[in-house]
């Protein structure tokens, strides 16, 4: 594996950021958009865990947030820029939803110290930075608006490249597990189980398709006793993987935030069901 392996190089390589006890890691199933802005136990959920940072944990110096909904060509990118832009990638959804801001500011020196330290697969080229074009999606803004409201912490999204096989996805967030000693709150946002084709809206949150509720155990068991490289073999479930991600998109971020995971880190569930019957809201916390 290339790229940061101690905390010596580690101090070296981040010289933007001061090092810290050890952050959590978070994956978090965020679903529908409408989460962000709805008063419902998911939102709740995030508002709660958000308290926990200058209480149970120490508050972050920064965000990354590996998002389902920015897919890259070419490679990793992050977002390099200052004043990172909103994005309200959807379409349907009533005016309150896309009149959602959230004024993080992003972090560009921090950016490009981990651009050089968290290198490509294979390649082993530095990690591109996008200082224009991409910004906040909501895949970003609609969990960390509702845990950091105020909006005061540094973030940076990272962009996975979908071409990629997902052992290579588990690499990069390898890389990542040296910034948890630089106060760096590694958020990935997805859902362990996603296909939009099937929805169904009339579906109570313990009521799901039964593949769905299949995979959504494997990945469980995985993840609780910590068979974390296991997660990158989820093709090999077959036609249940194939009707739990139609796309795999928003599977990649839990590959980031899992290999950013001491595989004896014992995680904590929490949403631990369903949205739509084809949606798992499952997310854990570790550390």
């Amino acid at each position: 594996m290339l790229g940061i392996t101690s905390l010596a190089g580690a101090a070296e390589a981040f010289g933007a950021l001061k090092k810290s006890p050890r952050m959590p890691v978070i994956f978090v199933g965020h679903g529908s958009p409408m989460n962000a802005i709805g008063d419902n136990a998911y939102r709740r959920s995030w508002q709660s865990l958000g308290a926990e940072f200058g209480t149970r944990y120490p508050k972050p110096q920064l965000i990354l947030c590996v998002s389902a909904h920015w897919l890259t060509r070419g490679g990793w990118y992050l977002t390099g820029m200052a004043r990172p832009r909103m994005i309200h990638d959807f379409g349907g959804f009533p005016q309150a939803l896309f009149d959602q801001q959230y004024p993080a500011p992003g972090a560009p020196e921090a950016a490009a110290q981990i651009a050089q330290a968290v290198r490509q697969p294979l390649s082993g080229a530095p990690l591109s930075l996008d200082t224009s074009e991409w910004g906040f999606d909501h895949g970003t803004w609609s969990v960390l608006k509702p845990m950091f409201p105020r909006a005061d912490i540094p973030v940076i999204q990272l962009g996975m490249d979908y071409a990629r096989p997902p052992a290579q996805h588990y690499q990069v967030g390898q890389q990542l597990r040296a910034l948890r000693e630089r106060g760096v709150l590694i958020v990935g946002s997805g859902n362990i189980v996603h296909n939009l084709r099937v929805t169904r809206r009339d579906a109570a949150p313990d009521q799901a398709y039964d593949w769905a509720i299949e995979f959504d155990r494997v990945v469980a068991d995985q993840l609780a006793n910590g068979r974390l490289k296991e997660l990158s073999e989820f093709r090999n479930l077959g036609s249940m993987a194939a009707q739990a991600h139609p796309t795999h998109d928003h599977y990649l971020p839990l590959l980031h935030a899992a290999g950013a995971v001491d595989a004896r880190e014992s995680p904590r569930f929490f949403n631990a069901d369903f949205q739509s019957a084809s949606i798992s809201m499952r997310s854990v916390v570790w550390g």
